[in-house]
Protein backbone atom coordinates (compact mmCIF):
# COMPACT_ATOMS: atom_id res chain seq x y z
CA UNK A 1 0.00 0.00 0.00
CA UNK A 2 1.09 3.05 -1.10
CA UNK A 3 2.28 5.77 1.74
CA UNK A 4 0.09 8.81 1.56
CA UNK A 5 2.25 10.63 4.18
CA UNK A 6 5.56 10.59 1.69
CA UNK A 7 3.23 11.06 -1.50
CA UNK A 8 1.98 14.31 0.47
CA UNK A 9 5.50 15.68 1.03
CA UNK A 10 5.96 14.58 -2.85
CA UNK A 11 3.53 16.36 -4.22
CA UNK A 12 4.88 19.02 -2.02
CA UNK A 13 8.25 18.74 -3.55
CA UNK A 14 6.31 18.49 -6.81
CA UNK A 15 3.84 20.76 -7.70
CA UNK A 16 4.86 23.82 -4.82
CA UNK A 17 9.08 23.29 -5.21
CA UNK A 18 8.32 22.77 -8.77
CA UNK A 19 10.50 19.94 -8.50
CA UNK A 20 11.28 17.93 -11.66
CA UNK A 21 11.94 14.57 -10.51
CA UNK A 22 10.56 13.10 -7.16
CA UNK A 23 11.19 9.59 -5.67
CA UNK A 24 10.07 7.85 -3.12
CA UNK A 25 11.93 5.34 -0.62
CA UNK A 26 15.42 5.81 -2.19
CA UNK A 27 18.23 3.30 -1.41
CA UNK A 28 21.43 4.83 -1.20
CA UNK A 29 23.96 2.02 -1.80
CA UNK A 30 27.22 4.12 -0.58
CA UNK A 31 25.48 4.68 2.59
CA UNK A 32 23.21 2.03 3.70
CA UNK A 33 19.83 3.41 4.17
CA UNK A 34 16.51 4.40 2.87
CA UNK A 35 15.60 7.93 2.21
CA UNK A 36 11.72 8.69 2.29
CA UNK A 37 11.56 11.24 -0.61
CA UNK A 38 13.97 13.13 -2.39
CA UNK A 39 12.94 15.83 -5.26
CA UNK A 40 15.54 17.93 -7.59
CA UNK A 41 14.25 20.68 -9.54
CA UNK A 42 16.95 21.28 -12.19
CA UNK A 43 16.29 24.61 -13.31
CA UNK A 44 17.12 25.93 -10.06
CA UNK A 45 19.95 23.76 -8.86
CA UNK A 46 17.82 22.62 -5.88
CA UNK A 47 17.63 19.30 -3.93
CA UNK A 48 15.09 18.27 -1.29
CA UNK A 49 16.26 15.88 0.87
CA UNK A 50 13.09 14.36 3.31
CA UNK A 51 12.67 12.31 6.60
CA UNK A 52 8.68 11.81 6.48
CA UNK A 53 7.20 10.68 9.98
CA UNK A 54 3.45 9.70 9.99
CA UNK A 55 2.55 8.72 13.32
CA UNK A 56 -0.63 9.82 14.52
CA UNK A 57 -2.19 8.62 17.89
CA UNK A 58 1.47 8.76 19.25
CA UNK A 59 3.35 12.04 17.47
CA UNK A 60 6.65 11.59 16.65
CA UNK A 61 8.24 8.91 18.60
CA UNK A 62 10.48 6.13 18.28
CA UNK A 63 11.17 3.56 21.00
CA UNK A 64 14.17 1.02 21.80
CA UNK A 65 14.38 -1.23 24.53
CA UNK A 66 11.16 0.71 25.52
CA UNK A 67 12.93 3.64 26.35
CA UNK A 68 12.98 7.24 23.76
CA UNK A 69 14.95 6.76 21.10
CA UNK A 70 13.68 9.91 18.36
CA UNK A 71 16.57 11.86 18.90
CA UNK A 72 19.25 9.22 18.00
CA UNK A 73 17.35 7.77 15.54
CA UNK A 74 16.65 10.61 13.55
CA UNK A 75 20.44 12.11 13.81
CA UNK A 76 21.23 8.68 12.33
CA UNK A 77 19.26 8.92 9.75
CA UNK A 78 20.09 12.73 8.63
CA UNK A 79 23.71 12.02 9.25
CA UNK A 80 23.09 9.27 6.83
CA UNK A 81 20.61 11.37 4.04
CA UNK A 82 23.31 14.35 4.56
CA UNK A 83 26.39 12.16 3.31
CA UNK A 84 23.91 11.33 0.24
CA UNK A 85 23.23 14.85 -0.20
CA UNK A 86 26.89 15.79 -0.75
CA UNK A 87 27.80 13.29 -3.04
CA UNK A 88 24.73 12.79 -5.09
CA UNK A 89 24.20 16.69 -5.66
CA UNK A 90 27.55 18.24 -5.96
CA UNK A 91 27.21 21.75 -7.12
CA UNK A 92 23.36 21.85 -6.07
CA UNK A 93 21.57 23.76 -2.75
CA UNK A 94 20.01 20.79 -0.76
CA UNK A 95 17.62 21.70 1.97
CA UNK A 96 17.33 18.28 4.30
CA UNK A 97 13.12 18.36 5.63
CA UNK A 98 11.91 16.78 8.68
CA UNK A 99 8.02 16.14 8.43
CA UNK A 100 5.51 15.14 10.73
CA UNK A 101 2.03 16.34 11.27
CA UNK A 102 1.90 15.51 14.89
CA UNK A 103 4.43 16.59 17.32
CA UNK A 104 3.95 16.66 20.97
CA UNK A 105 4.82 18.04 24.30
CA UNK A 106 5.38 16.10 27.24
CA UNK A 107 3.10 16.64 30.20
CA UNK A 108 5.42 13.85 32.14
CA UNK A 109 8.93 13.23 31.93
CA UNK A 110 11.14 15.59 29.69
CA UNK A 111 12.62 12.57 27.99
CA UNK A 112 9.21 11.62 26.04
CA UNK A 113 9.20 15.64 24.67
CA UNK A 114 9.32 14.99 21.43
CA UNK A 115 10.04 19.06 20.79
CA UNK A 116 12.82 18.19 23.33
CA UNK A 117 14.34 15.54 20.71
CA UNK A 118 13.94 17.15 17.99
CA UNK A 119 15.99 20.33 19.61
CA UNK A 120 18.61 17.78 20.64
CA UNK A 121 18.78 16.83 16.84
CA UNK A 122 18.68 20.00 15.01
CA UNK A 123 21.63 20.82 17.35
CA UNK A 124 23.39 17.29 16.92
CA UNK A 125 23.33 17.54 13.17
CA UNK A 126 23.92 21.34 13.19
CA UNK A 127 27.56 20.81 15.19
CA UNK A 128 28.49 17.86 13.20
CA UNK A 129 27.72 18.96 9.36
CA UNK A 130 26.85 22.93 9.97
CA UNK A 131 23.67 21.89 8.38
CA UNK A 132 20.24 23.26 9.71
CA UNK A 133 17.42 20.88 9.29
CA UNK A 134 14.10 22.40 8.11
CA UNK A 135 10.81 20.86 10.16
CA UNK A 136 7.41 20.69 8.67
CA UNK A 137 5.49 19.67 11.71
CA UNK A 138 2.04 20.49 13.27
CA UNK A 139 1.24 24.15 12.02
CA UNK A 140 3.76 24.81 9.36
CA UNK A 141 2.54 20.90 8.10
CA UNK A 142 -0.94 21.59 7.92
CA UNK A 143 0.66 24.97 6.22
CA UNK A 144 1.67 22.94 3.70
CA UNK A 145 -1.43 20.95 3.09
CA UNK A 146 -3.23 24.19 2.57
CA UNK A 147 -0.88 25.03 -0.30
CA UNK A 148 -1.32 22.06 -1.50
CA UNK A 149 -5.62 22.33 -1.33
CA UNK A 150 -4.82 26.33 -3.06
CA UNK A 151 -3.04 24.62 -5.72
CA UNK A 152 -5.75 21.97 -6.43
CA UNK A 153 -8.78 24.36 -6.78
CA UNK A 154 -6.86 26.21 -9.21
CA UNK A 155 -6.03 22.92 -11.67
CA UNK A 156 -8.85 22.02 -14.24
CA UNK A 157 -7.01 19.30 -15.39
CA UNK A 158 -7.25 15.97 -13.48
CA UNK A 159 -4.57 15.41 -10.80
CA UNK A 160 -2.74 11.93 -11.11
CA UNK A 161 -1.43 11.56 -7.68
CA UNK A 162 -4.22 10.39 -5.78
CA UNK A 163 -3.50 13.01 -2.67
CA UNK A 164 -4.00 15.54 -4.94
CA UNK A 165 -7.12 14.04 -6.73
CA UNK A 166 -8.59 13.86 -3.56
CA UNK A 167 -7.45 17.75 -2.33
CA UNK A 168 -8.85 18.55 -5.88
CA UNK A 169 -12.39 16.56 -5.72
CA UNK A 170 -12.80 18.41 -2.73
CA UNK A 171 -11.91 21.84 -3.69
CA UNK A 172 -14.55 21.68 -6.82
CA UNK A 173 -16.76 19.94 -4.75
CA UNK A 174 -17.01 23.07 -1.83
CA UNK A 175 -16.77 25.36 -4.85
CA UNK A 176 -20.14 24.65 -6.73
CA UNK A 177 -21.66 23.92 -2.98
CA UNK A 178 -21.01 27.22 -2.33
CA UNK A 179 -22.75 28.62 -5.18
CA UNK A 180 -25.29 26.19 -6.11
CA UNK A 181 -28.71 25.93 -4.47
CA UNK A 182 -30.49 22.31 -4.16
CA UNK A 183 -32.88 24.07 -6.96
CA UNK A 184 -35.89 22.13 -5.09
CA UNK A 185 -34.01 18.38 -5.84
CA UNK A 186 -34.84 16.15 -3.01
CA UNK A 187 -31.90 15.16 -0.79
CA UNK A 188 -33.01 12.39 0.85
CA UNK A 189 -34.48 8.69 -0.10
CA UNK A 190 -34.27 7.08 -3.43
CA UNK A 191 -33.63 9.28 -6.09
CA UNK A 192 -35.25 7.02 -8.83
CA UNK A 193 -38.70 6.94 -6.76
CA UNK A 194 -38.96 10.75 -5.19
CA UNK A 195 -38.79 11.69 -1.39
CA UNK A 196 -39.28 8.86 1.44
CA UNK A 197 -43.21 8.42 2.59
CA UNK A 198 -44.23 10.67 5.39
CA UNK A 199 -45.33 8.39 8.67
CA UNK A 200 -48.94 9.16 9.91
Amino acid sequence: MENLGERLVGDYLRYIKQCDFVDFNVYTKAVQGEIDVIGVNLTAKAAYVCEVVTHLTTGLQYVKNARPDTAERLTKKFLKDIEYGKAAFKGYAVTYMLWSPVVRHSKGKPEYDQFGHLRQMRADIKNKTGIDIEFFINHRYISALNQLRTFARSETKELKSPVMRLLQIEAWATKNAEKASNKGVVLTGDPLRGPPAAHP
